[in-house]
């Protein structure tokens, strides 16, 4: 984990304000959905990529009746 020594209060709705920097270098935009996971007693954010329903790969993934299937796991039900 890298810090980045930028501290935000969190407003009276509960919001925090991502800094244009951070957003930057993470090719965060507008409307952008954002994961939030804890891990201890830390609070992750991380922007979220559609992930395959069977391996997990984010790479290559298509939407196919509201699920996400990636290129290779694809291949791999039309060879059966």
């Amino acid at each position: 984990m890298k810090a980045t020594g930028i501290v935000r209060k969190v407003d009276v709705l509960g919001r925090i304000v991502l800094p244009i920097e951070l957003r930057k270098t993470l090719d965060i935009e507008r409307e952008d959905p954002i994961e939030i996971y804890t891990d201890g007693e830390y609070i992750m954010l991380k922007k979220y990529e559609p992930a395959c329903i069977f391996c997990g790969n984010a790479k290559d993934v298509k939407r196919i009746r509201d699920k996400n299937v990636c290129k290779d796991c694809l291949n791999e039900i039309q060879g059966l």
